[in-house]
Order: C-alpha cells, then structure tokens, then sequence
C-alpha cells in the first residue's frame, strides 16, 4: 500500500535540476565514499551544502573527498570518520560533532551491508547487517538529534532525518526471537529484516519526534528507498574471484537496465530537499515494480511496516542494545 495520507503524483517530474540550493545547511550522509552515499553527496554539494562525509575507511573516504573536489572544485566538504559497525566509534564521533556547537541541518542514514554468505558480527558482537544498517543508524540519530534540533527554526527548511529503506523490505520480517540471527542465519532474510527495521524506525521516530516536544518536534522524519541500483553493496564483502565476478556483471546489468548509482540517488535526494516532501513520508522511483528511475514519487509500503506495535517493541530492543534513546 502507498504510505498513508501522501499524494502519489509528488515528485512528478523532479530532477537534480528541482534541487533547492543547500547554502547554509550541513549535511552527515553515511556510506558516503561510494554509491548512492557519494552521487548524494556530490549534488548537495553543488548546490552549497557543507557536507560530511561518513566514512569508516579514512584512505577511501579520502580519495572520495579528493573525487567530489575535483567534480565540484568549490565544494564545502570535509571527511568524518565514522564506523556504525562499532558503538563506541559512533559514539566518539557523535561526541565531537556536539562539541562543536553547530546546527546538523540534515542526517542522511545510507550506510549499508546487503548478504555477506557467513553470519559476520560488529564490533559489539551484533549480526553485521542488523547491528550495521539497524542499531548503527538508531545510535547515530539519538546521539546527534540535540544537533538536528540546533536545525530547527532554520530559515531555508526544517532539519530532516532521512532513512534509506529498500523494496527487499516488503519481504521482511522482524524476527524478536532471533534478531541477531544467532539460531538461522539467511543472508538475504536478515538483509530484508534489517530494511524492515530501517522502515519501520523512520516512522517510529516520526511519531516519537511529534510527542517530544520544542524544539526536538520540528526534526522531520523521512525514508526513500533507490529501487534497484548498481551500487557498492552488490560486490562489498568477503567473495571468491568466481562469485566476485558475476557480482560485478550483475552490477552491469543493473546500471543497463534498472538503475545507476547517480539515478539511485534521486529518491534519497527528494527526501532530503524538496519543499512537498511530507513529515513520516516513504519515496522511491516510479518505474517497473519501482524497481527503476523515472520519477520520484510515494514509495508502496509493507503491512508489516505499518505494525506500530512492533515498532514500538523494536525501538525498545535497539534503545536497550544500544544504550541510547530519544532527548
């Protein structure tokens, strides 16, 4: 079903070109050295966002900061390291950031691992994918929302939180009895899981952050997804040479036929700029089974996504595992 109360036909048409200028805001995008993370960051960029880039590999995350400089020599952008497979990595940087004092205008939650073939664990001894894309990007937004509530009152737009969900989600469930996928591990299932998560933690928060109160209420909530895209997760991990090459030739394929990593970005940055965007909103490209670009409109959501019972028992799990919540 299309996310409740959201006209369909927003976002018809809309290009980089629509993009409102960024001068004045700053930007945290996550996974930013590569993918949807860096097109994301490079048209932010353009239109005069300070952008953060979150990377957890300083040499990469380096030579992306080196690439977008040379794209945009007048680029305001700067490196941030930052691994959301460690929580005490998340938490350091989170710290700093605060230390400055700044406004955060906009935290884009991008980083991502999709099916490593053996269950992989985070630096706290989570499933990687789950305690990555999931209790990772929920650390990150609790830490940093007294910056993101810095935002509010902005003159440009609201300070926003973007979630970059997935279509694999509407084969997902959340599995209480075994989140961390201790007892069966699937690489795709616990793949699906974790975007139902992230899907389901974009709206939670949508509802969290409209009790909250002045000024943490006029933090906006949103998620997008980029339909099916030829991006970095397709061939990141641990493969043999055989599987690592036909990864790489569905990745071709992907790019010919679906979606580029720059036409995957389109949705994330709907969600993160245009003036119609709705507050707990859910984007996507409206091509074959939103599966390919064209235009960005109201992304189809799950039932299970809409289970606001089990959001609530999820935010609690990741409030506990994380030792992090909503101030």
């Amino acid at each position: 079903m299309d996310g409740p109360g959201l006209d369909k036909a927003v976002g018809k048409g809309w290009t980089t070109g629509h993009l409102p200028w960024q001068v004045g805001r700053r930007v945290l995008i996550t996974g930013a050295n590569s993918g949807i993370g860096y097109y994301t960051a490079l048209e932010l960029a353009r239109k005069g966002a300070h952008v953060l880039l979150g990377c957890r590999d300083k040499a990469r995350g380096e030579a992306a900061l080196a690439r977008l400089r040379g794209e945009v020599p007048e680029a305001s952008a700067e490196l941030a390291l930052l691994d959301l497979a460690s929580l005490a990595s998340t938490r350091a940087f989170a710290e700093a950031e605060l230390a400055l004092e700044l406004p955060l205008d906009l935290l884009i939650n991008n980083a991502g691992v999709m099916a490593p073939k053996q269950r992989l664990e985070t630096a706290d001894g989570f499933e990687l994918q789950f305690g990555t894309n999931v209790l990772g990007h929920f650390a990150l937004t609790m830490l940093l929302m007294p910056a993101l509530a810095r935002a509010v009152g902005s003159p440009t737009q609201r300070p926003r939180v973007v979630t970059i969900a997935s279509i694999a989600h509407k084969n997902g469930r959340l599995n209480f009895d075994d989140l961390q996928s201790t007892k069966k591990y699937s690489p795709m299932g616990a793949y699906q899981q974790s975007k139902l998560a992230d899907l389901m933690f974009a709206f939670e928060l949508r509802r969290r952050l409209g009790k909250a109160g002045p000024p943490a209420w006029g933090v906006m909530s949103v998620a997008a997804h980029p339909g099916v895209a030829r991006t970095n997760l397709f061939v990141a991990g641990k493969f043999g040479p055989v599987e690592r090459l036909a990864r790489r030739g569905v990745g071709v394929l992907i790019a010919a036929l679906l979606n580029s990593e720059a036409q995957g970005a389109m949705p994330t940055l709907f969600a993160a700029t245009a003036p119609d965007v709705a507050d707990g909103g859910y984007y996507g490209p409206q091509g074959f089974k939103e599966m390919r670009g064209g235009d960005v409109g109201v992304a189809q959501v799950a039932p299970q996504a809409l289970d606001e019972a089990a959001a609530a028992r999820l935010w609690t799990e990741c409030e506990r595992l994380t030792g992090t919540s909503l101030k």
